[in-house]
């Protein structure tokens, strides 16, 4: 059987230029490690007495764990592109994106495009930030619904995808806000679906265990969602290889402190994911 090519119209070819090839992205499986918490809680139990929590009455999770010095909103979205248009949908992405956001007018900036490498496969994942929160998103759309460009950009890309979906989030206030670096890396996006109700504990624990992934500068940034599945948490970590990765995982688990982080938070998750990922030419996280 012939294998199937992905057809692209003229009006794709207009957006492209002249055509360019973009290299495929080899698949395969991942693997992860199991971690087992040591046994010392007699210590463990001592340091939480110290330990200064949010109190969950006060407010929504939303206010208490969020950067209160900013308003920025983020959106992420996920693409299952097919198979066979996924160089299509790289190179027209690449072709049209970049000049959206030249345009100053619109309160919007690109932190990071890439291709899922590990994980679900023939995946692009986008994200964004909004700063000024909900009035920059919507300032923006309404923006973009008058740009001829981009509704001839979206028209063409839905023929080239699967399925899509998206979520809004907010920063949590102790990990970095993501600002663009040298490549070349890889970057995992783990995701967690907490069980409702232990958003503020996890954020306890992660406000005091950051610390101990922050020595190879390998923490990019933390979110949750505020729109979309609710009770999900995203960290994007940056890694120069799988092996950088791997040595940099184990690292934490000679500190202490970091089991005590991992104890207390594997309880509050119903579901987690990791997705190794690729970044687009045009990511500003390389």
């Amino acid at each position: 059987m012939a294998p199937r090519l992905c057809s692209i119209s003229a009006a794709t070819r207009r957006l492209l230029g002249s055509p360019r090839p973009s290299a495929g992205v080899a698949a395969a499986a991942g693997v992860a490690a199991a971690r087992s918490y040591s046994k010392d809680n007699e210590g463990s139990w001592f340091r939480s007495l110290f330990v200064h929590k949010v109190d969950p009455r006060k407010d929504a999770h939303s206010t208490l764990l969020s950067k209160k010095e900013t308003s920025n909103l983020y959106k992420i979205q996920f693409h299952n592109v097919k198979p066979e248009c996924l160089d299509a949908y790289n190179s027209l992405t690449e072709a049209v994106l970049p000049k959206l956001h030249l345009d100053e007018d619109y309160p919007c900036s690109l932190v990071g495009n890439w291709n899922t490498w590990y994980g679900e496969q023939d995946q692009a994942v986008h994200l964004w930030r909004f700063s000024g929160g909900y009035p920059a998103l919507m300032d923006c759309m309404n923006k973009l619904k008058n740009n001829k460009e981009y509704l001839e950009f979206r028209k063409e890309r839905s023929t080239m995808l699967l399925s899509r979906r998206n979520q809004l989030l907010l920063e949590f206030s102790f990990w970095n806000e993501p600002q663009p670096r040298a490549g070349p890396n890889i970057y995992e996006l783990r995701t967690y679906k907490l069980k409702p109700g232990t958003m503020i504990e996890w954020g306890n624990n992660w406000a005091r265990a950051i610390k101990y992934r922050q020595e190879n500068q390998e923490a990019v940034g933390g979110f949750f969602s505020q729109i979309g599945e609710l009770y999900v948490v995203h960290h994007l970590w940056a890694y120069k290889d799988l092996q950088s990765r791997e040595e940099t995982r184990n690292a934490a688990w000679r500190k202490r402190g970091w089991d005590e982080n991992v104890y207390y938070t594997v309880p509050l998750v119903r579901h987690m994911e990791s997705r190794i990922m690729i970044p687009l030419k045009i990511s500003p996280l390389q």
